[in-house]
């Protein structure tokens, strides 16, 4: 069989198309026009397309980590690429190559199905693969970047496919040469590397409390666990509408920290890279009153102060409006800055 009939189909483009069910906050809104992307070679054709039209775009994966508004003006890429494989392996770790469209929880737990361990601390994260590193998701003391051997994708810039190193992709705190480079980079695939040596990471507070009788948990206990905590604290987007952590734990300089602890001797905080140490933005909120309020549609949580909620009907105007008058209080109260973590479309 030849190369064209083994070429995919062009990615279909569908007009006004209805994303209430691609967001996880819930919120109504109509792309004006979507297109939907099932394998990389679909993506060029797609951006000359835009360009022609002098479209505006995005990339949507899950919707998890993004506030919507009513319109998405323009043309909206969904990221439905499919697939994880072994490609390589050797005496100390293996390769595991993963589509940009994969469900980030789901590959979580087959990379343990398959005795993979080590992305255990990062389950029930909601959203893709591919939206994954652009953030550079983490939880309890682990972050996607440890795991990333290299990443492809399509510069919209140079029009071409690329695959950049690790150490190209800049990971830091929430943050990677991809978020620092919007609109120019489509993440199609994920190539993770995974030690074949593993140790049990449960130095975070919730897992320590978790593991106080059992100091060599498997990963398998590890996951569990992390499912449990995280079920607890934060809610079930097919229930109530959120998209997780809403705002960035803050880090102070060592002073700032000091000062702040004079005058509040229960302030939570961790260590961070060095002469900084990073503040639990969900106890801050906590103590300036903010847990389980409501404002109108939306509110915050009422176990877990970081996150925000849509009680049903509530817009990005809204969730916007709220999180700023979070934003003044806590600058108002503790001379921090919050920073809200999901994209703002």
């Amino acid at each position: 069989m030849n190369r064209a009939q083994n070429a995919p189909q062009a990615a279909k483009s569908i007009p006004n198309l209805g994303l209430k069910q691609r967001n996880t906050f819930g919120f109504d809104a109509n792309a004006e026009l979507a297109y939907e992307i099932t394998a990389s070679e679909q993506i060029p054709g797609v951006i000359s397309d835009i360009a022609a039209q002098k479209l505006a775009w995005r990339v949507l994966g899950g919707g998890s980590n993004v506030i919507l508004p009513a319109k998405l003006p323009g043309a909206t890429l969904l990221m439905n690429i499919a697939g994880q494989e072994i490609i390589a392996s050797d005496a100390s770790a293996t390769l595991l190559a993963v589509g940009g469209g994969v469900n980030w929880h789901e590959l979580v737990a087959w990379t343990l199905e398959n005795d993979l361990p080590g992305l255990e601390n990062l389950a029930l994260i909601p959203g893709t693969v591919g939206a994954a590193p652009i953030q550079n998701i983490g939880a309890y003391g682990v972050e996607i970047g440890d795991y990333i051997d290299r990443i492809e994708a399509f510069d919209t810039k140079d029009h071409a496919f690329v695959t950049l190193a690790k150490e190209a992709c800049h990971f830091a705190y929430r943050d990677s040469y991809f978020k620092q480079n919007p609109q120019r980079f489509i993440v199609t695939k994920v190539v993770f590397r995974i030690p074949k040596s593993w140790n049990a990471r449960i130095h975070y507070a919730d897992l320590a409390k978790q593991f106080a009788k059992n100091s060599n948990p498997s990963a398998e206990e590890i996951f569990l666990a992390v499912c449990k905590i995280r079920t607890y604290k934060l809610p079930d987007p097919k229930v109530i509408g959120n998209a997780g952590s809403f705002f960035q734990n803050p880090i102070v300089p060592n002073e700032q920290y000091e000062t702040l602890l004079q005058s509040h001797a229960d302030l939570v905080s961790y260590p961070d890279e060095p002469g900084k140490r990073k503040l639990a933005a969900g106890w801050l909120i906590d103590q300036c009153g903010f847990k389980g309020q409501r404002m109108g549609l939306v509110g915050v949580y009422e176990n877990q102060a970081l996150v925000l909620v849509n009680h049903g009907g509530g817009s990005a105007q809204d969730i916007l409006g709220l999180a700023k008058c979070i934003q003044d209080k806590v600058r108002a109260e503790f001379g921090v800055s919050l920073q809200i973590e999901p994209n703002i479309f």
